[in-house]
């Protein structure tokens, strides 16, 4: 796909086609779907950020809130390298001294009316946020170094980050942070919303081993530990390839399957996690 801007013809990123569904916490995404509504002609859309503890399902969230409004969705992962001209437009050799315009899927998005997910958004330095500054308010452009011309958004553009509460990110410069709203919050799943999300992503899982990861995972959230549904659906996929060893054959008895499934906790997550084993 290529389009052209001023005289400069850039080629398109193609959008992100996964299979995802979001279960439970359907307030959050209520909330997400109202920030990127236009509810009068002067109004123009927000973007949200999404926080959260790494695994709790930030982008699948985003992705499934995109897809719920039919729109294309491209995932941006951003880092401490990422640069202004990733986020934008890059030049790429092409033949005998030939530049080919590249666009990023943040501007294929402003272009085509998607929906980008900005991914890990605060892995990102100011540098780069800044470049995306009038983007951001009621501009809705962008400034391409690169190829001298202004990107205007599609109406239908939308923007939602995905931040890490974690120590390994940067602080957003205030002018972005104040850009970037509102913030919502996704916490731990309920306990049947998270078996229901294991059960979604293993449905080739026993039972037994949905409600024994479900168990494991609550008792940790309980404490506050940092393990997440993505660990518990790594947990569930690992008991699974250790019960396919036993060339179908049954196990020998609930001990035996209880030892995979304490093997699968310790080899995924390591000694630390064995606290939180059920007991029973």
């Amino acid at each position: 796909m290529v389009v052209e801007i001023d005289g400069v013809t850039l080629h398109l990123a193609h959008p992100d086609e996964l299979t995802v569904t979001w279960v439970g916490q359907e307030e959050v995404m209520r909330q997400l779907l109202a920030a990127w509504l236009v509810v009068d002609s002067q109004d123009v859309p927000m973007n949200p950020r999404l926080l959260g503890k790494p695994g709790v399902g930030k982008t699948t969230l985003a992705y499934a809130a995109a897809k719920r409004l039919n729109r294309e969705v491209y995932i941006m992962q951003a880092t401490v390298d990422t640069r202004p001209e990733d986020l934008l437009v890059t030049p790429v050799i092409e033949g005998q001294s030939r530049l080919r315009y590249v666009a990023s899927p943040l501007v294929t998005a402003m272009l085509r009316g998607g929906v980008v997910i900005l991914d890990e958004g605060n892995r990102m330095s100011e540098k780069s946020w800044a470049s995306l500054a009038p983007l951001l308010d009621n501009r809705r452009y962008v400034e391409s170094i690169v190829t001298g011309i202004k990107i205007k958004a599609h109406p239908l553009f939308r923007l939602v980050a995905t931040m890490n509460d974690d120590a390994s990110t940067f602080d957003l410069p205030e002018y972005i942070h104040s850009r970037l709203q509102p913030q919502l919050t996704i916490d731990f799943p309920e306990r049947h919303e998270e078996y229901s999300i294991l059960k979604e992503n293993v449905p080739f899982a026993d039972e037994q081993i949905l409600t024994y990861v479900t168990e494991f995972l609550q008792q940790a959230h309980a404490a506050d530990e940092r393990y997440t549904v993505r660990d518990g659906i790594n947990i569930a996929r690992f008991v699974m390839k250790l019960k396919s060893l036993e060339d179908g054959e049954i196990l020998s008895s609930k001990s035996d399957e209880r030892f995979l499934m304490r093997t699968a906790i310790l080899e995924t997550l390591g000694d630390e996690a064995l606290r939180y084993v059920p007991r029973s």
